[in-house]
Parts: structure tokens; sequence; C-alpha cells
């Protein structure tokens, strides 16, 4: 199967210029896609985020938080460090929205800035909770999809004219942008919660910006 591509910069930027001008819930795009670029995470994590993930009691940002194992994909914690000012900001613009629209707000409004700590930090554009999809596999496993947040994230690459972009892609540009700036892959591998060191060498492998040196420098 074809790696998901690396989204370069310059048309991460292009896609959050159109997603703050389009859709139903601008802010929110934003900040999902801010957060899908700069924290690797899945779909379904990010539907499964709370309120409390994000936000101290006193309304302060948890700059130290945790992909609980509850919600994590593979069942183990690791780290989410909400650690980058553009992220933030988005997510604090979005947040700010939310409480003046009255979506998922609390009964006790001097904490976590009027919001339901234990409710969902993205909404759906009405103000209610993502839907999970129930699968059944042929052996009789049971898994659940969020299938409309990732038809989203895909929707906001396709505006943008970036072909092939979807959670998939932001997931391994955050890991390649990691090793760019020279990560570890042992960093990388903690951060987005891969099986191996051998299954995070082979995400970062192939990266178009560092081919395109290589080629550069031949003759």
């Amino acid at each position: 199967m074809a790696k998901p591509p690396v989204i370069e910069p310059h048309q991460l930027r292009h896609a959050l210029k159109v997603a703050a001008v389009t859709g139903q819930s601008p802010m929110r795009d934003v900040a999902l896609l801010l957060v899908f670029y700069g924290t690797g995470l899945m779909p379904n994590e990010a539907a499964k985020l709370v309120v409390s993930d994000y936000l101290k009691a006193d309304g302060a940002v948890r700059v130290d938080s945790t992909v609980r194992a509850e919600i994590a994909f593979n069942g183990k914690p690791r780290p989410l460090v909400w650690a980058n000012e553009k992220i933030c900001s988005a997510i604090d613009d979005y947040l700010a929205y939310r409480l003046a629209a009255g979506h998922g707000v609390t009964t006790a409004p001097a904490a976590y800035r009027g919001l339901d700590p234990h409710g969902p930090l993205f909404l759906t554009g009405d103000g209610g909770p993502f839907a999970f999809t129930k699968r059944v596999t042929v052996a009789g496993a049971i898994s659940y999809s969020c299938e409309s947040l990732t038809e989203i994230v895909r929707r906001l690459h396709q505006q943008a004219g970036i072909e092939g972009g979807n959670a998939s892609a932001a997931r391994r540009t955050f890991a390649v942008r990691l090793h760019r700036d020279g990560r570890s892959l042992k960093l990388i591998q903690e951060l987005i919660g891969v099986s191996s060191l051998s299954a995070v060498k082979n995400l970062v492998e192939g990266d178009p910006m560092r081919l395109s040196a290589i080629v550069r420098g031949v003759i």
C-alpha cells in the first residue's frame, strides 16, 4: 500500500486559509487541521478528546496532557503536548465560539472556561458529539470508527486542492517534520504511539524533501 503524502508547509497554510472561510464551522475546522498536523492524532482519538484533556479547571491550557489509554488507538497512553502557540490559539478561538453559541456549556461557569470538562473537545457543526460507526469483522471482532470526522478532514484537504490529503497524511507529515528537525525515532515513536522503531522508520522514509535535496546535489 502506498504511503500517505507528506504535506508541505505552504500547502497546509493554504488549507488553513481555505478552511477559515468555508464550511459550517470554520473555527473548528482550522483548529482540527492544526491539531492533526501538530499532534499526529488519529480521527477516533481526536473525536474522543474531552475539554479537560486540553484545559485545567482554572481555564489554563494543560500543556503536558495525555492521550488516555481508553481513547488511544492501541489502548496505550502516550504524551499529548499542547505547547504550540498556533494550535492553542486556534483551539482557544474555537472554545470561545462554543461558549458564545452555548455548545457544551456547564452549570459551573467559573471552571473550564464555562465548558463541560467531560464533554468532547470538538463538536459537530450543530454542537453535538461526533458519532461512531460500529464494525464487526468476519471473526467477530468489534471496532468503532468516526467516519464523519475522517470525512471532514478529507474534505478540508480536497477543497484546498491537496491530492491524497487526509488524517493519515497529517499523521505522517507530523512524523516526517519531527524527523527533519533531527528528532530521534524513539521520540517520534513515543509521540505517535506506533509499535516499533521499524514502523517509525518506514513512516519517515521516502521524505520527498530529503530526496530532492539528494538529487539536487548529484551534479
